[in-house]
């Protein structure tokens, strides 16, 4: 610091070298080393079971308590890495450069498993064989095989079945429902709504003790868990199958505990099935009749019983049938019906989809079916007769068909051509997707007299009131407006196209 004297005062002048002590020093933070984390072993507290993911949405107290347990060990002390070369022997045991590359492979199969891996306790070493790395550059593969696949969704069935039905999340419902798909003995059986709807009701029955017998007629089981053995044959009766004289009563008991071997009788395993949907009719459901007796224990099977399978299946009906009675009854035709004629009516309907530009009815023709429309939108279109100039000059007749209107939701048509055997007086081509309810001719046989006279009572031929007056008249103003329009268009181009300039073309592109 030099001193610089002005006056009779000497002031100091501060340089690079100097610092003033008035002003506040903040010291620097200090060099603290950061903990190395064993990533491994932060995938082993992922996947402990019962923590929160996107399938459980709460944490199990014992899920916690485990977690909050061993969390601090994912910290590895400094001392525990080694930079040592690997040994001769211990490089071999590794895997080949071939499977490395490719990445392992997971024990992850379907949409709900988790990712399981097994490592090894201790932080490995770090090693500086190259091999040892790529596996990291590439993704992990799933597992393909059938037989994983199937025992993973097995275990998913399981873990979900031992909630109670009103425990389960939507989500989990869904995954039971695809699950359940994979057994052939139910999906055979069962359409995909009744499957969806039975799947929230499903419940889990653990059997812990051996020769014990399950009793076939109240529900159907899909083993999970052991295997059984049949005690009668049949021991699966299927939806459709309506012979009840194979049951002979009494049941004949095909195996004892005694002579299983000596029969040969088939063991039933996990994957397979027994029971029924439909309790047979004339038996108690604890009778012999379908029975199995367990034999690996503990047995864990799915059940579906057969009071819950009526229950839906009825819902369904209902449900079905509701929707089909107000779609009728939205029609203008059927705003006075009486509910039971509505309803008989409803009985008849089946669902169709059509695409659009589908021709559902041709004029001229007998109807096919009575449709109402439930959705989406019909043309329907008129034939009519007129004089055409050819290029020649020459007039010619020719026929055309023009739209004379539209049909819309809640809309009916072919009443009368199919009561009354006629020809229909228009055609309808769909305009877009669709979905009607259609009732064919050879299911109005099943009306009784009074609802078929009030059918046509309600209804009259579609647009059959039309002249061919109205329906020429309809033509030329179509064919007006489309002349107008290509003429309009026509001056547009011409204007364009004066100076020789088209905008996009040539030069005028860039």
């Amino acid at each position: 610091m030099a001193l610089v004297k002005t006056g009779d005062k000497t002031v100091a002048t501060a340089t690079w070298s100097t610092r003033d002590k008035r002003r506040t020093r903040h010291k620097l933070p200090g060099d603290v080393e950061m903990p190395v984390v064993n990533y491994d072993y932060i995938n082993i507290l992922n996947n402990i079971e019962g923590l929160k993911d996107k399938d459980n949405p709460e944490t199990s107290k014992e899920a916690h308590e485990k977690f909050m347990q061993n969390y601090r060990k994912m910290f590895v002390q400094a001392n525990s890495l080694c930079l040592e070369p690997r040994d001769k022997n211990e490089s071999e045991s590794r895997r080949s450069t071939s499977a490395m590359s490719t990445g392992h492979v997971s024990h992850f199969v379907g949409a709900t498993s988790k990712k399981t891996f097994v490592p090894a306790e201790k932080p490995a070493e770090m090693s500086h064989n190259i091999k040892d790395h790529l596996a990291k550059l590439h993704k992990e593969r799933e597992e393909a095989d059938p037989t994983v696949i199937q025992a993973n969704r097995i275990r998913d069935l399981r873990r979900i079945l031992r909630k109670l039905p009103f425990e389960r999340t939507a989500a989990e419902n869904d995954t039971v429902f695809n699950h359940l798909k994979s057994f052939p003995e139910i999906s055979e059986q069962l359409l995909d709504k009744e499957l969806k709807e039975l799947s929230t009701v499903t419940q889990l029955e653990i059997w812990k003790d051996e020769e014990y017998t399950v009793f076939g007629n109240q529900g159907l089981y899909g083993i999970l868990r052991g295997s059984v053995v049949p005690q009668t044959r049949p021991w699966l009766r299927t939806k459709d199958d309506k012979h009840g004289s194979i049951f002979r009563s009494p049941t004949p008991i095909l195996t004892t505990t005694s002579n299983t071997k000596d029969m040969k009788i088939p063991e039933l395993i996990v994957g397979d099935c027994f029971g029924t949907l439909q309790r047979i009719e004339g038996r108690e459901p604890n009778s012999r009749v379908l029975t199995v007796i367990t034999k690996q224990v503990p047995c864990e099977f799915l059940k579906i019983s057969c009071s819950d399978y009526k229950r839906v299946t009825e819902q369904i009906h209902i449900r079905e049938t509701s929707e089909k009675v107000d779609l009728i009854q939205a029609c203008p035709s059927y705003n006075l019906w009486p509910r039971q004629s509505l309803q008989k009516l409803a009985n008849l309907i089946e669902w169709l989809k059509f695409q659009a530009n589908i021709v559902l009815v041709s004029e001229g023709y007998k109807s096919p079916f009575i449709g109402f429309i439930k959705s989406g939108e019909c043309h329907v279109l008129r034939q009519v007769e007129v004089m055409e100039k050819l290029a020649n000059g020459q007039e010619v007749k020719r026929k055309k068909q023009v739209v004379m209107g539209r049909m819309k939701k809640s809309q009916s048509f072919g009443e009368i051509s199919v009561l009354q055997n006629e020809a229909i007086t228009c055609s309808i081509v769909t305009a877009s997707n669709i979905e009607i309810g259609v009732i064919t001719p050879d299911r109005i046989i099943e009306l009784d007299d009074t609802t078929r006279s009030l059918l046509v009572q309600s209804n009259e031929p579609t647009f059959g009131k039309l002249t061919n007056q109205d329906i020429h008249d309809e033509y030329v103003d179509q064919e007006l407006k489309r002349e107008w329009n290509q003429f309009k268009h026509g001056v547009v181009i011409d204007v364009i196209n004066s100076k020789g300039i088209r905008p996009g073309y040539g030069k005028w592109n860039k």
